[in-house]
């Protein structure tokens, strides 16, 4: 099935809704039902594969309420992350174009401030709504105007602290707002923490029939019905606000309200009319079921995440073969654990995506998830090398750019034993410019002391781990998102450091280049003579002994990077070049100085003009014979 094979569904409330307008026509005891069309059409979307469905069908009831309740555009609706908000697309004016989410041209599959005027924000990463809904509503203070704000935020990005830290403001400045937390135990793996445990211990918490103090107080003040109705939720919620516990949102400085059913759309329709008249800032606790209305993904979210296609019916679905790199990273980290009790793994909440559910059941207490919280995870793998432990961050290039400060400071100044295995390194392709890892060669560049090596394959990976666990300093092994060959346990190659490796003889033109660009040179060579292809696996320090020995005898070098071009691996070429007087050409081909839209990793490549025929045309721009349509 393809995205143009999705067949017609009956007429339906959802087809006469196009609109936030539209929506508002309805009335509340439709909205139920209109909830259950939208999650089929979202399950009848996500099966073509790759797309975000537990979280959206979790999320659908909320965003009915929000959207019936305020008035999008003019007031300001923000999700964090923006992967839960398929519901929040098809009813504003979307629904027609949502087989083209994530596809070349179409649709993102997070929310973006070009796509949509209804959009609040350009998101990708967690953690960022409420410092955004905090500007907005200093924004509508200052400039005089009349607006809502609110912000959807999950319990896995309220574990960031950015998060943590912009409702320290929120609470002091006290500006109006709603933020909305939805907890479902999920982000894509388990929740951690002791904020999760807070939430946990709010949820089995017995019922209070009367209120004390600000509890009380802040539900009386909207009206005494709404605490009646408190009282009536019991059944679906548990409890309302306990006052007699410690609650970390009160002490801030935020009303706390919750946590209520986050499924019941009527009964959150009728709170929200009441919670966003109250000034100051509020918080509604709201309780979801991640894959909700879905069995299958009800009973296993983590996997119903981001789905590979399946049948809507049955949920069956074709297990992948593939061998990621991902999965090699995970293999031979735990095997490597095995041999060094040095070895130590932290993730930023990202467990699953990075490989690593067999290293955590067999090391762990040599595990260490922090949650979406990038920063610490650097930093504690400070602590951990300060104390004679050997740690490995495992962390996609676009999360590591949140915790430079922490790599340069908390790491590098000290020359601290760290390796940083970065996952998803160039383009990744349908996430788009918000999850390109195609700025770490730049930033960590920059960085003294920081080593960067860019393995071919799965056993030149393991080398490299293993010569990082055995020698001082930090570490960056980058890897692309995709495939590679398998390779036995047990295989530990002997690498040396910053030494290059010839692949294909030739001293005319050579072309230098590491992970995915070389496959490419190979490919765009096959069938060429005297042109040469080196397989650059470190960017720092280069080998420079075979840089110079190119540089003296070839008329012509191209560097191939999946890496913008900007201070990347050409540029440390040319400067190494520059450094010692040597004038040979060089041509460096990598990412644009722009930002990549979402489409397939291939499209963005030739686009880019790093893939096989792209290169073919810089050789042939170098004078090299390179034969028209091969």
């Amino acid at each position: 099935m393809t995205s143009h094979d999705l067949v017609p569904v009956p007429q339906r409330l959802l087809d006469s809704v196009n609109s936030p307008d539209d929506l508002k026509t309805l009335r509340r005891d439709q909205l139920p039902q209109l909830a259950q069309e939208l999650r089929d059409e979202i399950v009848r979307v996500c099966s073509v594969g790759g797309l975000h469905l537990a979280s959206s069908l979790g999320a659908t009831d909320l965003i009915v309420a929000l959207h019936y309740v305020l008035n999008s555009p003019r007031d300001r609706i923000l999700f964090d992350v923006g992967h839960q908000a398929y519901a929040h697309k098809m009813l504003t004016g979307r629904r027609d174009q949502m087989a083209t989410v994530k596809k070349e041209g179409g649709l993102s599959g997070f929310t973006k401030v070009s796509e949509s005027e209804h959009d609040a924000i350009t998101v990708g990463h967690a953690s960022t709504s409420l410092a955004n809904a905090l500007g907005m509503a200093m924004a509508r203070d200052a400039l005089g105007q009349d607006y809502h704000v609110a912000a959807v935020i999950g319990d896995g990005s309220l574990t960031g602290g950015m998060a943590l830290a912009a409702l320290n403001t929120i609470g002091d400045k006290q500006r109006k707002m709603l933020i909305i937390l939805n907890d479902n135990e999920m982000s894509i793996s388990e929740n951690v923490g002791a904020m999760n445990k807070f939430m946990r211990g709010l949820q089995v918490q017995k019922w209070f029939q009367e209120g004390e103090g600000a509890g009380k107080k802040a539900v009386q003040a909207v009206s005494r019905p709404l605490a009646n109705f408190m009282s009536r939720a019991k059944s679906s919620t548990r409890h309302f606000f306990d006052p007699a516990s410690v609650n970390p949102f009160a002490t801030m400085g935020v009303r706390y309200v919750g946590p209520v059913d986050g499924h019941n759309v009527q009964e959150l329709v009728w709170l929200l009319e009441r919670l966003v008249e109250l000034d100051g800032p509020t918080i509604l606790h709201v309780v979801t079921k991640k894959g909700k209305g879905l069995s299958y993904a009800e009973a296993d979210p983590i996997y119903w995440h981001g789905p590979g296609k399946f049948d809507p019916e049955t949920g069956d679905f074709v297990s992948s073969t593939a061998y990621s790199w991902s999965n090699a990273f995970g293999d031979a980290v735990t095997e490597l654990a095995k041999l060094d009790p040095r070895t130590f793994v932290i993730t930023p909440a990202m467990r699953e995506g990075s490989g690593l559910v067999a290293y955590s059941k067999a090391h762990p207490h040599r595990y260490l998830d922090v949650g979406i919280a990038e920063e610490v995870a650097v930093t504690a793998a400070a602590g951990m090398a300060l104390q004679g432990l050997r740690p490995i961050v495992a962390i996609y290039s676009t999360f590591l750019q949140r915790a430079y400060d922490q790599v340069l400071h908390d790491v590098a100044i000290e020359h601290l034993n760290v390796t940083f295995a970065i996952d998803r390194a160039g383009i990744v392709g349908a996430d788009g410019a918000t999850h390109n890892g195609v700025f770490d060669l730049s930033f960590l560049r920059s960085i003294p002391g920081v080593r960067i090596g860019l393995p071919k394959d799965a056993r030149e990976l393991r080398g490299m781990l293993k010569y990082a666990q055995e020698h001082a300093g930090p570490f960056a092994i980058r890897y692309p998102r995709g495939t590679t060959e398998r390779v036995p346990d047990g295989t530990w190659p002997t690498l040396e450091w910053g030494t290059w490796e010839r692949l294909r003889e030739g001293d005319d033109v050579v072309i230098l280049a590491g992970g995915k660009g070389l496959d490419y040179a190979l490919r765009a060579t096959a069938d060429l003579d005297g042109v040469g292809v080196v397989n650059a696996r470190f960017v720092k320090p280069l080998d420079e002994t075979m840089l110079r020995a190119i540089a003296s005898r070839a008329r012509a070098i191209v560097t191939v990077e999946d890496n913008t071009v900007v201070g990347g691996f050409g540029s440390a070429v040319l400067e190494a070049l520059n450094a010692w007087g040597l004038k040979t050409p060089v041509r460096v081909l990598g990412i644009p100085d722009a930002f990549q839209e979402h489409a397939s990793v291939e499209s963005v490549h030739a686009r880019s003009g790093i893939d096989a025929p792209a290169i073919r045309t810089v050789l042939a721009e170098l004078g090299v014979d390179v034969p028209v349509g091969v």
